[in-house]
């Protein structure tokens, strides 16, 4: 039946092999072209699971006991170190498109003045936002004017008595 279809022009088959072959690293070069666009999703991050967090007793666990039975905090409050943070994340890569969050916990484990589990918080992707992490950030004083401004508006405010002193 395949004479029928691929009908042989020479003799010595080396037509047919080549035809075969072609054939065969089209189908290949098709079932890898179909697999790099399948979703490929990525974990960054650690979050406990409920069984872990079920063994916290609150007012009792201590930073110590907590890092002893969980594991050191990805992140930590800013200003002082009265919350831990767990912080996981899952990324969608599709192909060559920018990946996309498509799942966040957080776990927030909150401290007393003398270091003893005041709470346990886990929010999810919708909640994600209800965590601010303050950040520091240097200002810079300058609002609305551009580096040439800035150069070309002190050429004028600059005396020949100035640059005498």
């Amino acid at each position: 039946m395949s004479d029928r279809i691929f009908p042989q022009k020479t003799a010595t088959g080396v037509l047919s092999w080549v035809s075969t072959l072609a054939k065969a690293v089209l189908g290949l070069t098709l079932i890898l072209s179909l697999t790099a666009c399948v979703a490929q999703f990525r974990n960054h991050g650690y979050v406990p699971s409920e069984e872990q967090l079920a063994q916290i007793s609150v007012g009792v666990d201590t930073k110590e006991t907590i890092k002893d039975e969980i594991g050191t905090p990805g992140t930590e409050g800013i200003l002082d170190s009265s919350a831990w943070y767990y912080v996981r994340s899952q990324f969608r890569h599709l192909g060559a498109f920018e990946p996309k969050e498509v799942d966040r916990q957080v776990v927030a484990i909150s401290f007393d003045a003398q270091g003893r589990v005041s709470n346990v918080e886990r929010f999810g992707l919708e909640q994600g936002r209800v965590v601010v992490l303050s950040r520091r950030v240097t200002d810079d004083g300058v609002k609305g004017i551009t580096f040439l401004q800035q150069l070309f508006g002190n050429l004028g405010n600059v005396s020949a008595e100035q640059l005498l002193q």
